[in-house]
């Protein structure tokens, strides 16, 4: 990898940034990045000392098999050390490092007028006594403890007590569907759930103990007894209800299992011993999407995912001590998880927790939160940048955003558009975007900029992470050199990768190292361009075969996106007598504009002109909505099956509003006259 020599399309670290960066230059990174995989012994180790150890480590730092042909898939970090996740995060800045009165999280509600501040000191307070709380409900290391709590502080301080007394904490999407808490309850064998009794979503009020409830009876009926205790936030009814409002909710109660947080949390103990776990022991389970069939539960461990979440968090952020950082995701994936919970606060890190939706109550909230508390460093969703670009500029020029220095995006690539306006419109021109490329599964970056380090490319995750290394294979498991395009995977571990697929070890191996042996399967595709950079082209199964071409359809929706009228565009693969297969495109335009024969034969056009003939649509739709779960992804399954006219589309139950694809079916006639 080389730093490019044209200045085309590219954009390069500020020398503000520069001057007191962690890797200050591109070089820095290259001698970093060498010393990660040529000596992960040392590397690894000094990330180690940074932490409080009970029990130092007597194994190396990382052992691993990757290949299924000589026995089984493992992959082991610090085998022989004990710690505890909740003390390095907690304890170590309150007692040695003297930052108990330093702010940990500035809570913003769903309203403005909700907020509160919580200090190290706090959190740790209120960590102990909910860990005292779950003993005193029999919870004991090992034990699941299932959580579907909104973005609240009680969210935070669950997963915290769990990991300080051992048990693996389970949280579930607070967007998510009875079915679909029940499934996540029953395969992680919990026996305590906690949840909160109501929440408002912009303006519309959840009622979350209700859906609980009805997820506890599916378990009962599937595998009694299931989860013996429920654990309550009154969060609508202490923290948001007001005047007429108090009346619109009804918290369902089962007073042989349901009990009040705040009743239990009034006389618990503000001190609560560690449990002293092993390094591989269980941290976590988060279930991945069953939009593609019943959800993995993916498992991470105590050490490994300490080291890997610290790290990426400190360099890919390059954090400093008077930052406040705003990560805008929720804790109900792994982003929440990794760099809202435990990454930022392994550094000791100011951070803002975000209850509310970037247009509530207006569209301004998220550049009025980033004035309000001189937010430095932001990390956000492309489909969250796409969705504010549709109101221009004005709503970012009332508020001042002067404190930015650093922007983010995770969730999917980032089309070049969106990126400029990002770049050009919210950070003014000043401030480096680091597009992450991760997944649940890998627990934190593995392809990266650093903001100070490397030169950027609008759309392109650039390089990896210290201790990655990717290669790129073809259909046949060769490794392709140079400029490349094929299946991304990953030749060795870093510390935070996971650990399993819980309960379904056959399941891990199948689905992450069967396909091509001895490497990390991603399951995206990747192309390397001339300057070693990567670009992640979508999943695998978004990539389409024209004609004996392999295409990406991520590539394809970046150009659509590029025209005028177009808001949003999603393209899936369609079957074709001749060529294989087709592109089949939807696209979301602009309120005032209408869909016609016009549009659409500019929008073929423009892709002629920027990628080629043989990427020109058969099919381009006009799709009112695109059918997202409710943290915002597009459901491409469904709209394959609606490009080949499939009406049994199985599970909706992750859909924010199903009646999209009731729209999208009632426009498919017209689209393929």
């Amino acid at each position: 990898m080389v730093v490019p020599e044209t200045q085309d399309k590219m954009y390069y670290p500020p020398d503000d940034l520069q001057r007191d960066a962690h890797v200050p230059e591109f070089n820095s990174y290259l001698a970093l990045y060498r010393k990660s995989l040529e000596n992960p012994e040392a590397f690894w180790k000094e990330v180690a000392d940074e932490f409080y150890w009970k029990k130092p480590a007597t194994g190396p730092m990382l052992q691993y098999n990757f290949n299924v042909t000589r026995g089984n898939i493992y992959i082991k970090c610090m085998e022989g050390a004990k710690t505890n996740m909740c003390y390095n995060i907690l304890d170590r800045h309150v007692r040695e490092r003297n930052l108990g009165e330093k702010v940990a999280y500035y809570w913003e509600g769903n309203s403005p007028d909700h907020h509160m501040t919580i200090t190290y000191s706090q959190l740790l307070s209120q960590v102990c006594r909910c860990a005292n709380v779950l003993k005193k409900m029999g919870v004991k290391k090992g034990d699941r403890v299932s959580i579907y709590l909104p973005m609240i502080p009680e969210l935070v301080y669950t997963m915290l007590a769990c990991a300080r007394i051992g048990a693996v904490h389970s949280i579930v999407f607070a967007g998510f569907s009875s079915e679909s808490l029940c499934e996540r309850i029953m395969d992680a064998q919990s026996s305590i759930l906690v949840t909160a009794d109501g929440v408002y979503r912009g303006d519309k009020l959840i009622n979350l103990k209700q859906i609980v409830d009805e997820a506890l009876k599916k378990c009962r009926e599937k595998a009694p007894p299931g989860v013996t205790k429920c654990l309550v936030v009154r969060h609508y009814t202490l923290r948001i209800k007001s005047g007429a409002a108090c009346n619109k909710l009804q918290t369902p109660w089962n007073s042989e299992c349901d009990v009040w947080w705040d009743e239990e949390m009034r006389d618990s103990p503000e001190e609560c011993e560690p449990e002293w776990l092993d390094a591989e022991d269980p941290l976590f389970i988060l279930y991945t999407s069953g939009s593609t069939g019943k959800p993995k539960g993916i498992l991470h461990s105590v050490a490994g995912y300490l080291l890997f979440t610290s790290l990426t968090f400190k360099y890919v952020f390059d954090y400093h001590h008077d930052d406040v950082y705003w990560c805008t995701a929720d804790i109900g994936w792994i982003t929440g998880h990794s760099y809202i919970t435990y990454g930022p606060l392994a550094n000791g890190a100011t951070s803002v927790l975000f209850e509310g939706i970037p247009v509530h109550p207006h569209v301004g909230r998220f550049w009025e939160v980033i004035e309000k508390y001189k937010v430095t460093k932001f990390y956000t969703a492309p489909t969250a940048i796409r969705l504010l670009m549709k109101y221009g500029h004005e709503p970012l020029q009332k508020y001042d955003l002067s404190s930015l220095r650093i922007l983010g995006t995770v969730g999917e690539p980032i089309n070049p558009e969106a990126w400029q306006w990002y770049h050009e419109v919210v950070g003014r021109g000043r401030c480096p975007i680091v597009d992450t490329f991760w997944q649940t599964e890998t627990g934190g970056h593995v392809l990266t900029p650093l903001p100070a380090a490397t030169p950027l490319k609008p759309g392109s995750a650039t390089f990896p992470f210290f201790g990655v290394e990717p290669t790129i294979l073809n259909e046949h498991g060769e490794e392709l050199e140079g400029e490349a395009e094929g299946y991304l995977v990953f030749r060795r571990p870093w510390p935070g990768l996971m650990r399993t697929v819980y309960r379904d070890q056959e399941r891990f191996e199948s689905t992450y190292f069967r396909k091509f042996p001895g490497f990390y399967v991603t399951g995206d595709g990747c192309r390397r361009d001339k300057d070693g950079y990567y670009w992640i082209t979508g999943r695998i199964d978004d990539m389409l075969n024209v004609s004996g071409h392999l295409m990406s359809t991520a590539e394809v929706e970046a150009v659509l996106m590029e025209h005028p009228a177009v808001v949003e565009a999603a393209v899936v693969s369609r079957p074709h007598k001749v060529k294989g297969e087709c592109l089949y495109c939807f696209i979301t335009l602009n309120d005032s504009l209408e869909f016609s024969h016009t549009v659409v034969e500019g929008l073929k056009r423009l892709v002629r002109e920027k990628i080629g003939p043989i990427a020109t649509p058969d099919f381009i739709q006009n799709a009112p909505a695109l059918p997202k779960t409710r943290s915002g992804k597009i459901m491409r399954r469904i709209l394959r099956q609606i490009a080949r006219n499939e009406k049994d589309l199985g599970d909706l139950s992750t859909l924010a509003d199903p009646k999209v694809v009731e729209i999208l079916f009632s426009h498919r006639c017209e689209a393929a006259a």
